[in-house]
């Protein structure tokens, strides 16, 4: 119904390496690479697990996605990028900053972010165990709700709170590709299993944290209390009113200013 591919790769320049977040896939920053391949050569990879990236050969883990991109990066001949990163993308973007492959990192609503003890992660994982079952039950209809605008606000509203700008044809690729996403069960239960284990101490590039305070995924600003006040508190911190947690879906105008004037 769809294509899915690994990778993207476009622009010229310093090298930047884009990750989407938990079910989604490269496309995510379809609406933001215009801008940011005037300026950079940018490499955008499927994370392994997700429709369309590297098949999952065992176990998955934090540690595997990261492990992925690192790879990703060697073929394309990074040894270092600047990365920006969305939600899991965010995550693995600060892990791979803590093995010395970032020269930035923009990290746009990071999972992992909840205080020590904070049980509340487990609703945002509840919300994706929720999210799978009503869109097996949607693909067969993806057409006819991708059609018109209020399908494609019922289809993005839990992301985005700025949608009449994404095309159908991303938002009915964003639907089959989270529906279709191998890794969605595996990658809740480590999480469940093991949180989200960080080395802030190892992270040595500028790093700057970009929030919707309408983020309905990850709550603003209880899902970023250990990223605030604990691991990255000398970061560039940017809080945006009336934006959602997908922020390069939401203000994709926006991310790019945000991107190119950190990478700058």
């Amino acid at each position: 119904m769809t294509s899915f591919t690994e990778a993207h790769r476009g622009g010229s320049g310093e090298p930047l390496v884009c990750l989407h977040g938990f079910t989604d896939t490269w496309r995510t920053w379809e609406l933001v690479l215009p801008a940011l391949e005037r300026e950079h050569d940018v490499l955008a990879p499927t994370l392994a697990g997700h429709a369309g990236g590297p098949e999952l050969n065992g176990s998955l883990s934090d540690v595997v996605l990261a492990e992925h991109v690192e790879r990703a990066m060697d073929e394309a001949g990074f040894d270092t990028a600047h990365i920006v990163g969305n939600s899991l993308g965010g995550y693995v973007a600060l892990q791979l900053a803590a093995r010395g492959r970032a020269r930035s990192v923009v990290a746009l609503a990071p999972a992992g972010g909840w205080a020590p003890g904070d049980s509340s992660f487990n609703d945002a994982l509840d919300h994706f165990t929720t999210v799978q079952e009503l869109l097996k039950a949607a693909i067969p209809h993806v057409d006819a709700i991708v059609a018109t605008p209020e399908g494609r606000r019922r289809a993005t509203e839990a992301f985005t709170e700025n949608y009449e700008h994404i095309p159908p044809d991303l938002v009915r690729h964003l639907m089959i590709g989270a529906a279709n996403c191998p890794a969605v069960f595996p990658l809740m239960a480590h999480a469940r299993e093991h949180g989200w284990p960080l080395d802030p101490a190892r992270i040595d590039c500028p790093v700057r944290v970009v929030w919707g305070a309408a983020d309905r995924l990850l709550p603003w600003p209880r899902a970023a209390l250990r990223y605030r006040d604990d691991w990255l508190p000398q970061a560039d911190w940017v809080e945006l009113d009336g934006v959602g947690h997908c922020i390069q879906l939401d203000v994709p105008l926006e991310t790019a200013e945000f991107v190119l004037g950190f990478t700058a």
